[in-house]
This record gives structure tokens, C-alpha cells and sequence, in this order.
């Protein structure tokens, strides 16, 4: 699989989890983003690369920091303090042991304590 390829499935496994994280189904986004819901299936499943500025709809309708999308894609350099903070989300969103309540219960509690990010 290429690097591009590689960006792409992780971008997409990344909005499913953020997106089950916040308890939205795709329907509920697309409307929230005004993009289909055949294609934020599609961006999750890694087919397609988005525009900046349908990441960004994505980002908002997730309450997401539309940055940490584009570092994901590499049209940004990662920052040290995004880089680390999103790791833990990506640990606790990635965890097949914990329920989606769980998940979202450690990542409200992980944000409140290192301040939101």
C-alpha cells in the first residue's frame, strides 16, 4: 500500500472513530456538513481524498479542530502538543475492549484534564 493510500485509511478510520466517539450517525453528519452520506462512508472507508474544505465541514460537524484533519492528511506539519494529545484519542478510540460509552466517557475525562485539547 503506498503512503498515500496509507494517509487515506487512517484519515478514514480516524473520522469513524471521532464520529462514534461523538455518538453521530453518518446521516446526522452529512446533514450537519452538507456532504452525502455515501461519500463520508466513502472518505471512511479510505476511497477518496478530501478537499480542504470538506475536511473542514467534517472537523465542525465533529467538533474537531479542522487542523488536526489537515496534519492528518499532511498538509500541515504535526505540532508536538496536537501529536501527542491525539494519540491518546487514537489509543482510547481504537480500543475494541472498551464500549462506545467508555470511550467517550475517558476521552471527556482525558480532555478535561490536559485542558480540551
Amino acid at each position: 500500500m503506498s503512503e498515500h493510500a496509507e494517509a487515506l485509511a487512517d484519515l478514514g478510520k480516524y473520522l469513524r472513530a471521532q464520529r462514534e466517539i461523538a455518538q453521530v450517525s453518518l446521516r446526522a453528519l452529512a446533514r450537519a456538513t452538507n456532504v452525502s452520506d455515501s461519500y463520508l462512508s466513502q472518505l471512511e472507508r479510505g476511497m477518496y481524498q478530501p478537499s480542504p474544505d470538506i475536511l473542514r465541514s467534517i472537523a465542525e460537524g465533529l467538533g474537531l479542530a479542522p487542523e488536526q484533519l489537515f496534519e492528518r492528511m499532511g498538509w500541515l506539519p504535526a505540532t508536538g502538543s496536537t501529536k501527542k494529545y491525539t494519540g491518546v484519542l487514537d489509543a482510547i478510540a481504537g480500543d475494541s475492549a472498551l464500549s462506545q460509552a467508555q470511550k467517550s466517557a475517558l476521552i471527556q475525562t482525558y480532555k478535561a484534564m490536559v485542558g480540551g485539547a
